[in-house]
């Protein structure tokens, strides 16, 4: 699978929420932080920005307080006319989301935007959720895709012909609604290692790399997704999504300096706190101030956001170095620098940039004053190629999805003919008395002297 320039140079554009809210809150700060939010979808899609993400935590207070991304994304959808709507990701593990209810939100969301939802998954490895679920950090990984497979097939089997699985029992149903999208949205999961791209490759989805890497950095990524999805991609869903998006922060102004001050310390926030949950963090719930450590903390930590630092660096990057000091710079920049950055990633074949401004205490109208400059000075130029480098891609890649397709096996699933569903009351009348009380309450009458419901209730008695 080798190329030569360019590779299918074109990439979209998405931004993406964990909805972050540093200490101390005010009774209406979570309120403004949705609202503003919501505010700040409704622009990108007026900008022509291609999806936005939306994650799914629980207890990572400060870091993400986004643990209902089907209402935050349904709310969006009607704000909205094209912007996807991406789930980044839904915790598929049956303990945190049961797959028959999974699947039922995403029909839903998907009927209500009129098809434009994204299916991210993932399985979390933060102590605060998989023990606040009871959640073997052993298992994480058979129960995320035991609930992804149950997800896909209730979506996509009608009826829904029922599992005896390890993590979750469902009889026989006929789960509706189902998506307008066929066979179902793109699939997606959660990426930061080597080992969790070759995995998404291996299953034919998409791949979300949450890593902040440099375009230097994501040549390999791609490369080792490609080279799995060629030789060893069995889909797990009945279409593949040979995707690799990655994630970076942003803040975009015409003078370099004020794009750092505006962005960069959020940046810095947001690395911190997501290796506070990940990595070191000791965390007592209500207790800990997140924000009060990073400012304390954040330079041994190596997230110390230093604008002399930032300013050194000749091309923007994902990561800011300086000794053993890191920082997330990303894109933070003016529309020139941007563009620069952006078209490493576009040449490597990363097929979309996820930009995380909503961060720290980065001000809602610097986001919206970022999205403007960058969607009237750096997007024109990224549109202007992508629906012909995308279906070029796809031709390029259609005889590797064609032949992962057919190594495919559909589940050995089937409905038992003599399957039915009995209402409640027929079965407890069928348990009490048997056909002739069923017969009477059926026809109305009664038996002896008493009505069908009299007799039924003596029995039961």
């Amino acid at each position: 699978m080798g190329r030569s320039g360019p590779y299918d140079a074109a990439m979209r554009f998405g931004i993406f929420y964990e909805l972050q809210l540093p200490r101390p809150w005010d009774d209406g700060a979570e309120l403004r932080l949705v609202q503003d939010a919501l505010d700040q979808v409704e622009l990108a899609d007026r900008l022509g920005i291609d999806c936005v993400w939306e994650v799914e935590h629980h207890f990572l207070e400060e870091y993400s307080h986004s643990s209902a991304p089907e209402v935050f994304l349904a709310a969006a959808s009607q704000r909205t006319r094209d912007i996807r709507l991406g789930h980044g990701i839904i915790q598929t593990a049956p303990q945190y989301n049961h797959p028959v209810r999974t699947a039922e939100r995403l029909a839903m969301l998907d009927l209500v935007s009129g098809g434009r939802v994204e299916f991210g998954s993932g399985e979390s490895s933060s102590t605060a959720e998989l023990g606040g679920f009871g959640i073997d950090p052993a298992q994480k990984r058979d129960a995320w895709s035991e609930g992804l497979e149950v997800t896909i097939r209730c979506m996509t089997e009608s009826p829904f012909t029922g599992v005896d699985g390890a993590y979750v029992q469902v009889p026989p149903r006929n789960v509706v609604p189902k998506p307008v999208q066929k066979p179902h949205p793109p699939l997606w999961v959660a990426c930061s290692r080597r080992e969790t791209i070759l995995l998404a490759a291996r299953h034919g989805i998409g791949a979300l790399t949450f890593a902040f890497i440099d375009p230097e950095e994501a040549i390999h990524w791609v490369g080792d997704y490609e080279r799995a999805l060629a030789e060893s991609c069995v889909p797990i869903g009945r279409a593949a999504n040979p995707q690799v998006a990655c994630v970076t922060t942003m803040m975009c102004h015409r003078d370099e300096r004020e794009a750092i001050a505006r962005g960069l310390e959020g940046g810095n926030f947001f690395g911190y706190s997501l290796a506070h949950y990940y990595v070191f963090g000791d965390h007592r719930p209500g207790r800990t101030n997140v924000w009060e450590e990073f400012q304390a903390k954040r330079a041994e930590r190596g997230y110390d956001p230093e604008v002399a630092v930032a300013l050194q660096q000749e091309t923007l990057g994902a990561k800011v170095a300086a000794g053993e000091t890191e920082g997330l710079r990303g894109a933070i920049g003016t529309p020139a620098q941007l563009r620069e950055f952006l078209r490493r990633y576009e040449e490597v074949g990363v097929d979309q940039i996820i930009f995380v401004l909503q961060a720290g205490r980065t001000r809602h109208e610097h986001i919206m004053e970022s999205l403007e400059l960058f969607g009237s000075e750096v997007l024109p130029e990224f549109k202007a190629r992508d629906e012909k480098q995308h279906a070029a891609k796809a031709a390029r890649l259609e005889p590797v999805v064609e032949a992962a397709m057919a190594r495919r096996v559909e589940p050995d699933v089937a409905m038992p003919d003599d399957y039915v569903m009995e209402a409640l009351p027929k079965q407890l009348i069928k348990a009490a008395g048997g056909d002739e009380l069923l017969d009477s309450i059926a026809a109305g009458t009664s038996v002896g002297d008493r009505s069908p419901i009299e007799g039924l209730a003596a029995r039961e008695a």
